[in-house]
């Protein structure tokens, strides 16, 4: 007998408060998601079996515990969405012609104040930045001391900002300011080549 109240009251439970977590749970996560049916099923299972299991144990009202689980499963569905969005790539934007313009025109000006560089020079940019081996890898490599690679390293950024700036004031005047060099390293190749 005692099993058929329960049931009954249930019932009861399930006619009166579904609609009422349904609106909140609308309300909470959007008319338009998909998921929101679903969340509120696994909402009215979760409160029959809490009951079944004796865990409302009348201390509030039946309206209070079907709100507390409501809610907190509504902070887990998004709480779980924030994670998936967290991880999720960015969608990749359009590509701006003038920008691929001006990203291939700033790759064929790099790469021709590299070939301006002695080859080794040229060679050790390559190995540091391009294939970013550490310092001490291309110290080992070409036989110096980091010290000397440092300073290498740092002789050669500053010539490259001299030939770039050099270059830029020149092309104002419609004129090249670099020669292609026959003994320049083969990767200077890849940058000039249309992506």
């Amino acid at each position: 007998m005692k099993e058929t109240r329960i049931k009954i009251n249930l019932e009861e439970i399930y006619a009166k408060y579904r609609p009422i977590i349904s609106f909140k749970v609308k309300k909470s996560l959007g008319a338009s998601n998909p998921d929101w049916e679903d969340t509120v099923n696994e909402i009215i299972t979760n409160v029959i079996e809490k009951i079944k299991k004796g865990e409302f144990r009348g201390e509030s009202s039946i309206g209070t515990f079907i709100y507390t689980i409501t809610s907190r499963r509504i902070i887990d569905y998004i709480r779980q969405k924030t994670k998936v969005l967290k991880y999720a790539p960015e969608p990749t934007p359009y590509p701006d012609p003038h920008e691929h313009i001006e990203n291939k025109e700033r790759a064929e000006l790099v790469a021709r104040a590299i070939r301006k560089l002695k080859p080794k020079d040229g060679e050790i940019l390559y190995l540091y930045y391009y294939k970013e081996l550490s310092r001490e890898e291309v110290a080992k490599k070409f036989g110096i001391t980091l010290r000397r690679l440092s300073e290498r390293v740092n002789y050669s950024q500053k010539l490259l900002k001299k030939f770039i700036t050099y270059s830029s004031l020149r092309s104002s005047s419609h004129s090249s300011a670099f020669t292609f060099s026959s003994n320049s390293p083969a990767f200077l190749n890849k940058l000039t080549m249309p992506q």
